[in-house]
């Protein structure tokens, strides 16, 4: 999956979650949705998956063809519980 990001997007979410955008491309979803909480100016998604076996979220958009990321960080159990499909 070709992936982009803003490198300050990227130092604050490693800062905050202690990940680096740049970890979306080994990220496998599991489920997705729009994510039409707020008014964003564009379509944005949020994704549950995992990364190193572990549950992750992350929200994204495309453009130009391009999954840009906007935020990685560990998923709460309540996202697992409500997001992940059960096995």
């Amino acid at each position: 999956m070709d992936i982009e990001f803003d490198p300050d997007k990227d130092a604050a979410n490693t800062a905050k979650h202690r990940i680096s955008l740049g970890r979306a491309v080994d990220f496998e979803i599991l489920h997705y949705q729009a994510d039409d909480r707020h008014d964003y100016g564009e379509t944005r998604y949020r994704a549950w998956g995992l990364l190193d076996g572990a549950y992750h979220a992350m929200a994204f958009t495309f453009r130009d063809g391009v999954v840009r990321v906007i935020m990685l960080r560990r998923a709460h159990e309540k996202e697992i519980d409500r997001y992940v499909p059960k096995e």
